[in-house]
């Protein structure tokens, strides 16, 4: 019998599984385990890394509010992200339903903000390299989820600079491959009934 229901897939959901792909022996972070609590849909605990990006992402929106910081290269860094995303509706939801290998999948994410047909997205990280962010599965799947968007522009701060990365939807490889490959592992790794357990989307 065909499976009738919706299952979810996010951004941050794909993101984790192909982190666990990445070969880096000089981690001393279990992956793999880290990837089934996101699968599992368990509490994942606060890194600093985390702290400082929820930190940054409140000072854009504080800014935005007109509210006034002392000048700082943090506060500097805060006001020229604010500056390129004025105007645009922030912590815009957006979902699609999709048909991949005959499942139902429910895409889901949350846009930093949508201004004029292109999504913004606020990135706070001690380390950027140009292209940083050129295979993130975080446009492929938010182009799908607003089809109406031309281009997608991470905004990467270090709290002292700011580096724009835009990707236009001609250049950005559709999601929907990557998903499939993401079901074929999870069956290989005999974890498609608890990714089904976990990732039941409700029904809308």
């Amino acid at each position: 019998m065909k499976d009738q229901n919706r299952y979810m897939v996010t951004h941050s959901l794909l993101s984790s599984w192909l982190y666990t792909l990445k070969d880096n022996p000089r981690s001393d972070r279990d992956h793999m385990a880290e990837f089934m609590k996101t699968l599992r849909r368990e509490p994942i605990d606060t890194t600093e890394a985390m702290q400082k990006g929820r930190d940054f992402e409140a000072l854009v929106t504080d800014i935005l509010e007109g509210r006034d910081y002392p000048s700082s290269n943090w506060e500097c860094a805060g006001r020229a992200v604010a500056t390129a995303i004025r105007g645009a509706k922030l912590q815009v939801r957006a979902s699609k339903t999709v048909e991949v290998d005959g499942m139902q999948v429910f895409l889901y994410g949350r846009l930093d903000a949508l201004k004029q047909g292109i999504i913004y997205d606020i990135k706070y990280t001690s380390n950027y390299d140009a292209g940083k962010y050129r295979e993130s599965t975080q446009h492929p799947m938010y182009f799908a989820l607003v089809p109406g968007a031309v281009a997608f522009e991470y905004l990467i701060s270090n709290g002292t600079n700011v580096w724009p990365e835009r990707y236009t939807r001609d250049e950005t490889p559709d999601i929907i491959p990557t998903i499939r490959d993401f079901f074929e592992w999870l069956r290989t790794q005999g974890l498609m009934d608890t990714y089904k357990e976990h990732w039941k989307a409700e029904e809308r």
